[in-house]
């Protein structure tokens, strides 16, 4: 059940959404009425940043449906994870090194590159939104200062025509480097650890054929580049199977195998497959500070290096090779 928290936030972003960026561009706020949102612990006001940018990504690249877009934050039925239709997620950011780094280092980025690679299978953001001012909740971390409004590649997988206790998922990262909640606790306890899902193995191969396979390399390939660019390391690849007699459908208008459901050779699967949690960038002061806690920790103990400390040509080369070995090829 939503609790009063999650509850207030939710309200927060839908109504971020739903006002109108241009006539928010000249609305004024006297000093009393911001003193009063201050003390304000979960009801923050939020605005969208870089509307236009995202709505450029959204209509020119993605092809996505504005007035259907919109719609998907209208229900009175709110919820703090996801759209009530399911086609769009919500992340918070509460650190200040993962927005602070996508607002100044990453946004642009992305944008310029999503314009020339629109079958990226980078999770497609469509929003960003932060604290208009500060308050009491968002300095003393209660609330979010910040989200982002994603994708749901599971977006049709809850109709019950399409079978959704079939559907499987796995986040995927290079298993060679050191976990800690994997790596430091007793074998019962990290098997109890995969069931709650910390980190998630896939014990089986994706049978594909070969042009399917140097088509999704390719793209990865070209993805993981930009990311390695923009110094980012410990992003995940979140692959989805359910069977291939489901014809489930996607949002966007642009069909690309890898997004839509791209078909095993043995016929039973069909597989989706996009990049997440790409916000931890290894020059923030963040990633700096944990580096050296872990090298000094290695010191002692010799665990090795973190996905999160790693460099990102490291992670990638690492990401790359995590990928071949999930493939078999056939035909």
């Amino acid at each position: 059940m939503t609790n009063a928290r999650q509850l207030a936030v939710s309200r927060s972003i839908h109504r971020a959404l739903l006002r109108d960026p241009e006539h928010e561009a000249v609305t004024r706020y006297s000093v009393f009425m911001v003193l009063l949102a201050f003390f304000s612990i979960w009801h923050i006001r939020l605005v969208r940043i870089s509307a236009d940018l995202f709505r450029s990504l959204r209509n020119d690249v993605w092809e996505l449906d504005e007035s259907e877009y919109s719609e998907s934050f209208l229900s009175d039925r709110k919820t703090f994870f996801k759209t009530v239709n399911s086609k769009y997620l919500i992340k918070s950011l509460p650190r200040r090194s993962e927005h602070s780094f996508f607002r100044d280092d990453f946004l642009h980025p992305y944008h310029e590159y999503m314009l020339s690679n629109a079958d990226s299978l980078l999770v497609r953001i469509t929003d960003f939104l932060g604290a208009e001012y500060p308050t009491i909740g968002t300095l003393c971390q209660c609330t979010p200062s910040h989200h982002v409004i994603m994708e749901n590649v599971l977006c049709d997988k809850d109709d019950e025509a399409r079978e959704p206790d079939k559907w499987e998922t796995y986040d995927l990262k290079p298993i060679d480097y050191f976990y800690p909640e994997r790596d430091l606790v007793p074998k019962p306890i990290a098997k109890e650890a995969i069931s709650s899902r910390l980190y998630d193995e896939f014990k089986d191969k994706i049978r594909i054929t070969k042009e399917q396979y140097n088509e999704l390399k390719k793209t990865i390939e070209g993805d993981t580049k930009f990311l390695k660019l923009v110094n980012t390391v410990d992003y995940s690849l979140f692959l989805v199977r359910y069977p291939a007699h489901l014809r489930p459908l996607t949002p966007s208008r642009r069909k690309i195998q890898w997004r839509e459901g791209a078909v095993s050779t043995d016929g039973k699967w069909k597989y989706r497959a996009v990049l997440l949690d790409f916000f931890w960038a290894k020059h923030k002061l963040q990633a700096q500070a944990m580096t050296g806690v872990v090298h000094t920790f290695n010191a002692i103990g010799r665990k090795g290096p973190m996905s999160i400390t790693t460099t990102a040509d490291e992670y990638r080369e690492k990401f790359l090779q995590m990928l071949d070995g999930l493939v078999e090829l056939h035909g």
